[in-house]
């Protein structure tokens, strides 16, 4: 017998995993880690050889979880780039405490 998954358990968010972001279950791999990549220009199928633990099932169901959540997404993808900036930015003047 061929085994099904639901995919509504393939994306979970947990408050102490990564701040509550949304990820692919078993993992710290985060919705925002896979569409970062993806709009880089990776495919799912580069994704799954950049993480080989992840199943093509999982990359998908985190594009899924993007495109019905889009908005939400990319507030969430351009806060956590204004934070990298505003850390590089310390770390490049030296004020990293």
């Amino acid at each position: 017998m061929v085994a099904i998954v639901d995919i509504g358990s393939l994306i979970v968010r947990t408050p102490e995993v990564v701040g509550g972001r949304p990820c692919i279950a078993g993992t710290r791999i985060t919705v925002q880690n896979i569409i970062i990549d993806f709009q880089a220009g990776l495919s799912p199928q580069d994704i799954v050889a950049e993480y080989p633990y992840l199943s093509l099932a999982q990359v998908d169901a985190a594009l899924a979880y993007y495109y019905a959540n889009q908005e939400a997404m990319e507030q969430e993808i351009a806060q956590y780039q204004a934070e990298c900036q505003a850390w590089e930015t310390k770390w490049m003047s030296g004020n990293i405490a």
